[in-house]
């Protein structure tokens, strides 16, 4: 049997996105996703959590965020999971687990507008990527669901 790592979050970036280059000439982006999950206790108190997602977005991808992804802007993320580990200062191992992105939607309308818009970037896709050339329109619901009128 075959396994599965595969992971997709919509979330709000947190930190301007990080772009360096590798000795090599690869480009690679960090940053991090925040995203909130919200739900009614026992005695129906609304709670609600905030989740940070370190990122990794490699080669003509990381371009692309550096282009076009700043600080608050809500995006979609997918790929896979990923460990690395590495020895600290003191001789401490150390781990940290990261999304490895290589497919990503930025959602809103240019100007932080939270319209219905968003530019899809893959690292499958050609080395000529641009938004126009990958601009998908999505569609609008015809009524508003409210997570909390869901029964389950």
């Amino acid at each position: 049997m075959n396994s599965l790592n595969k992971v997709q979050i919509i979330g709000n970036v947190t930190m301007e996105p990080e772009v360096k280059q590798t000795p090599s000439g690869q480009y690679v982006a960090n940053l991090n996703i925040a995203t909130n999950r919200t739900w009614k206790d026992a005695s129906w108190m609304k709670q609600e959590q905030t989740e940070f997602h370190p990122v990794v977005i490699w080669w003509k991808l990381a371009e692309i965020v550096q282009q076009y992804v700043q600080k608050g802007k809500k995006i979609y993320i997918e790929w896979r999971l990923q460990t690395r580990n590495w020895e600290d200062q003191a001789g401490q191992k150390r781990y940290k687990t990261e999304i490895v992105a290589d497919n990503i939607i930025l959602l809103g309308a240019p100007g932080g507008k939270n319209e219905d818009f968003g530019d899809s970037y893959s690292s499958s896709d050609s080395e000529d990527i641009s938004p126009s050339k990958t601009k998908k329109s999505i569609p609008k619901p015809e009524q508003e669901i409210n997570i909390e009128d869901i029964p389950f």
